[in-house]
C-alpha cells in the first residue's frame, strides 16, 4: 500500500490567516509495467475522540482518488490537534495507521474586520483548497475589492451551508463558500452589489447592480445574490478606570442622607384602585342580572297565543298523568310475586323448609 499516506506535512495553521490542506492518498501499484489505481477509503479523527474536530473536515470523492483533510480554525481552536487517519485497501484489506500532529499559532493582528463571502457556482470544495488556486482566486477578487493585503479566511462547501447536491450531469458543480478578509474597507462595487437596492433586484430574479468589470471570469462564476459583506462594529469607549487612591488635598465626601419619603398616597392608591374596579364590576354585574331581565309578562305579550295554548295544554297533561301516577294502590299483579298458582292463585314460599322443597306440585292433582 505504500510508506505513507499524506502528500505533505501538515503546515502550522493560523486562525483568521491560513487554512490547512493535507491530501491524504497512497502511490499507485504497478501492476504489468502499469500502474494501478487501488481504491483506498480513509477515516480520519481525533486522536482520543471520535470525530474530527469541528473546524476540520474531510472529503473523498471516490475510493480511486485521494482524500483531503481540509479547514480553517478559529481564535478558539489554539493548540496542538493530533488527528489519526487509517486507511483500509478494499482488495486486500490491509490497514494502515499514521497520526498527523497539526499546530494552531495566533494570527499576528487577529482577524481582519472588512470580511467578504463570494459564493463560486462552478467548483467543488476541493479544487478551491490548493494554495495556487486559492492565489488566482485572491488576484481576481484584489481587482473587484481594490486591495492588495486580501488572504482567505474561510472555505465551506456549499453543502455545509444546506445546498442541494448537484444532478450527475457533466459540469455541475456543488459550489464553494470562499470568505476573504482585509485590513481596509470595501470598494464602491461591492458596497453596491450587497446594497438593499441590489437584494431587491435579486429577488426579482435579476442580476445585482455591479459598476465594476468582473474580473473573476471566466475561471470561477460568482453568484453575486450571494455576496455577503461583514462590516466593523463600532466600539464604544469604556470607563476609563482610575487608581483608587484620592489626591492630594481632596477630602472625602460623602453622599448625603435621601429626604424621607410619604408612602402612604402610593399605598392608597394600590389598594383603592382596584377596589373601586371590582366594585364598579359588582354593580353592572348586579344591573345585568336583575335589572335587565324580561319578565314573564313580556315575555307572554310577545309570544302568539297558539304557542301559548299548545305550552299551557302540555303543562295540564303532565300534571294530570302524574296525579294518575300517584294513586296506584290496587294489588301488584301476580306475575311480579315470585311463585303462585296460575288456578288457585295460591303463593308459596320461594325458600322452602326441609319438610317440603321442591317435591311440593305447582299444580294440584
Amino acid at each position: 500500500m505504500g510508506t505513507g499516506l499524506l502528500g505533505g506535512d501538515p503546515p502550522a495553521a493560523r486562525p483568521g490567516g491560513t487554512c490547512v490542506l493535507m491530501p491524504v492518498s497512497v502511490p499507485p501499484v504497478r501492476v504489468s509495467r502499469r500502474p494501478v489505481a487501488t481504491p483506498i477509503t480513509f477515516q480520519a479523527h481525533l486522536q482520543d475522540h471520535p470525530d474530527l474536530p469541528r473546524w476540520l473536515r474531510y472529503i473523498q470523492r471516490d475510493p480511486h482518488q485521494p482524500g483531503y483533510l481540509y479547514g480553517c480554525p478559529t481564535a478558539t481552536e489554539l493548540g496542538t490537534h493530533t488527528i489519526e487517519v487509517l486507511a483500509y485497501n478494499r482488495r486486500t484489506y490491509e490497514t494502515v495507521a499514521q497520526r498527523l500532529v497539526v499546530t494552531i499559532i495566533p494570527a499576528p493582528g487577529g482577524e481582519p474586520p472588512y470580511q467578504g463571502e463570494f459564493l463560486v457556482g462552478n467548483r467543488n470544495v476541493e479544487e478551491l483548497l490548493p494554495v495556487a488556486t486559492r492565489d488566482i482566486f485572491l488576484q481576481a477578487t484584489a481587482g473587484v475589492w481594490e486591495r492588495d493585503d486580501l488572504h482567505v479566511i474561510n472555505v465551506t462547501s456549499a453543502l455545509d451551508r444546506g445546498g442541494r447536491v448537484p444532478l450527475p450531469i457533466e459540469g455541475r458543480k456543488e459550489g464553494v463558500y470562499v470568505k476573504v478578509g482585509s485590513w481596509g474597507t470595501f470598494s464602491p462595487c461591492l458596497a453596491a452589489a450587497a446594497s438593499p437596492q441590489s437584494r431587491f433586484r435579486c429577488s426579482l430574479g435579476q442580476q445585482p447592480l455591479a459598476s465594476c468589470y468582473d474580473t473573476f471570469a471566466p475561471h470561477f462564476t460568482i453568484r453575486w445574490c450571494n455576496l455577503t459583506l461583514v462590516w466593523p462594529n463600532p466600539t464604544t469607549p469604556g470607563p476609563v478606570w482610575g487608581s483608587g487612591v484620592l489626591e492630594e488635598g481632596g477630602d472625602f465626601q460623602p453622599p448625603t442622607e435621601a429626604p424621607p419619603q410619604d408612602l402612604l398616597p402610593g399605598y392608597l392608591v394600590t389598594l383603592l384602585v382596584p377596589l373601586a374596579v371590582a366594585a364598579l364590576l359588582c354593580l353592572l354585574l348586579g344591573h345585568l342580572m336583575c335589572c335587565r331581565r324580561e319578565g314573564v309578562q313580556k315575555r307572554d305579550l310577545e309570544t302568539s297565543d297558539i304557542q301559548l295554548v299548545h305550552h299551557t295544554t302540555i303543562h295540564g297533561d303532565t300534571e294530570e298523568l302524574r296525579h294518575m301516577a300517584s294513586s296506584r294502590d290496587g294489588p301488584r299483579p301476580l306475575s311480579t310475586l315470585p311463585m303462585f298458582n296460575v288456578r288457585t292463585g295460591q303463593r308459596i314460599n320461594p325458600m322452602p323448609g326441609p319438610s317440603d322443597g321442591a317435591r311440593v306440585p305447582l299444580l294440584p292433582p
